[in-house]
């Protein structure tokens, strides 16, 4: 239903719809009144013709957004993955968890495998605390999701993994001060990630980038070297998203 509303048909009565549809008129209005109730229509003007609403605006702004962030971050990961040899990625926050959209795999041959499109829990990612600790400044963009309300406790996955809000929240204090955070061995026993802030023209965290491999190769004396890169290439691609770094 929402296709029919085109460039060359912005407007239609339910009458004209439910013929183009092939559908019946208490169907097509019943169809019609919950993707009103949802924002995703609206009626106007003196016809009262359904046009599409603000929430399909918004959505298709987020779209934009997501496209735009892999494209602008992706040569970045790339070069960082070459001069460190391993995994680079680019995430953002859903709620309580981080979607990976965009990955380049490290040049070693004990590496990850691709997990762009997979989601994982936010309190267990380095990439998830920075942003919980953005969100938890109220410093990323509404489209994000950050949740609400952290749970009192939180599933662990490891015995390293943090279980706690009290602990979290001090965790989050950290990573803000820092302008990094890692992940070791917490969401995976063995594997070790570090993840840094990207910022939009609204000087807002729009998303966050990573590095991560195993243990063996990413130790303690290793990571504050990888760090610094990281947050240099997370700066590059904040300025080229427009923020004044």
């Amino acid at each position: 239903m929402l296709g029919a509303f085109t460039d060359q048909t912005p407007e239609w009565g339910l009458a004209d719809l439910s013929r183009s549809l092939h559908l019946t008129k208490s169907t097509t209005l019943r169809l019609l009144g919950a993707l009103e109730r949802e924002g995703m229509l609206s009626r106007g003007g003196a016809n009262g013709f359904y046009r599409l609403g603000p929430t399909v605006i918004e959505l298709g702004a987020r779209a934009q957004r997501f496209h735009s962030l892999p494209s602008t971050a992706h040569p970045e990961l790339v070069r960082l993955a070459r001069a460190t040899g391993e995994t680079t990625s680019l995430e953002v926050l859903i709620g309580n968890e981080i979607l990976i959209l965009d990955e380049v795999l490290g040049t070693h041959l004990v590496r990850r495998s691709s997990s762009i499109g997979t989601r994982w829990p936010a309190h267990a990612a380095s990439t998830g605390k920075v942003l919980l600790a953005a969100a938890r400044l109220g410093n990323v963009e509404p489209w994000q999701g950050a949740p609400l309300d952290i749970p009192n406790t939180l599933e662990q996955y490891t015995p390293r993994t943090i279980t706690t809000r009290q602990k979290l929240y001090a965790e989050l204090n950290r990573v803000a001060k820092q302008g990094y955070a890692t992940a070791i061995g917490e969401l995976e026993v063995g594997y070790v990630a570090i993840g840094a802030p990207v910022r939009n023209n609204a000087q807002r965290v729009v998303a966050a980038i990573c590095v991560g491999g195993p243990s063996s190769r990413l130790t303690e004396v290793r990571i504050p070297t990888l760090a610094a890169e990281l947050r240099q290439a997370a700066d590059r691609i904040s300025r080229q998203l427009g923020a004044r770094l």
